[in-house]
């Protein structure tokens, strides 16, 4: 059986995968890789990651959910929404297998349920259960794959809805999923997220907390995710925090599902916070 490991967002830092993935082969064989999502953007190999990362899931040896900024590119490549000043992804969009690979993109899962353990790129609801929050991601996947995905995109950005509610219907519903699963960091405990923050739990505004410290319906399995590099690697039971601001001079990280060992490697610098 493969050894899975968790790794955290690459944002375009194809030699710090390759690296990692050279370490963690030199104490385990037969591995298979979970990425956290946000594969591409503000690192210098946003093309190569994504050859990359698109490889091994051909090949049986790894799978990634989406992040913000993998929509993005979906939404930038696709015309509904402009590039951002430090974006790294035109060779991307210049690439001559850009549509393969783009095509590739729109196939990942927004949530992996495995062994227990629930990935996602940012968070989730309090009030979802993992079974739940499978089941919606699933309702987003089923949209990019459709004929209708840019419509989708175009109506995908937004701030509201803010809360959860099962009577959520068409593009509000659908902005909501993607807004938990790759967006948020803090909420209240009825649900209420917050889109301003994103410094660590010490800044969380009030009345809030982060998503994962609230009354939640996921305590029954291990919550994976990323998307947070200013709170950094947090292990708990019920918790692993993969975002170790690779592409900010921080480290790349990866963590066994089996046993929590960590591997990590140092990154050089690419960007500048803020």
């Amino acid at each position: 059986m493969a050894n899975t490991y968790f790794i955290g967002d690459l944002q375009g830092c194809a030699d710090q995968l390759l690296a990692l993935i050279s370490k963690i082969e030199q104490v385990s064989s037969n591995n298979y890789y979970i990425f956290a999502g946000d594969l591409v953007n503000r690192g210098p190999k946003s093309l190569e990651t994504l050859r990359l990362v698109r490889t091994l899931q051909q090949t049986g040896q790894a799978e990634s959910v989406l992040g913000n900024h993998d929509l993005h590119l979906l939404a930038v490549a696709n015309g509904v929404r402009p590039a951002h000043r430090n974006d790294t992804l035109e060779e991307i969009l210049n690439a001559p297998d850009r549509d393969e690979l783009l095509h590739w993109l729109r196939q990942r899962p927004l949530a992996i349920f495995k062994n227990q353990h629930l990935v996602l790129h940012a968070g989730v609801f309090p009030s979802w259960t993992a079974k739940q929050t499978i089941a919606l991601a699933h309702e987003v996947e089923t949209m990019l794959k459709s004929p209708e995905y840019t419509d989708f995109l175009a109506n995908m950005y937004g701030n509201t809805p803010d809360s959860w509610s099962d009577d959520l219907t068409g593009n509000n519903r659908l902005r909501c999923i993607v807004n938990a699963l790759t967006r948020m960091r803090f909420c209240t405990t009825d649900g209420k997220m917050d889109f301003a923050t994103k410094d660590g739990l010490m800044a969380a505004p009030e009345g809030f907390a982060s998503w994962f410290d609230v009354d939640r319906a996921t305590t029954d399995c291990t919550l994976v995710f990323g998307h947070w590099s200013t709170l950094g690697l947090l292990i708990r039971p019920d918790l692993i925090s993969l975002d170790t601001g690779c592409v900010w001079g921080g480290k790349l990280t990866a963590v066994s599902m089996n046993d929590r060992q960590i591997i990590q490697i140092d990154c050089p610098q690419q960007q500048k916070p803020g």
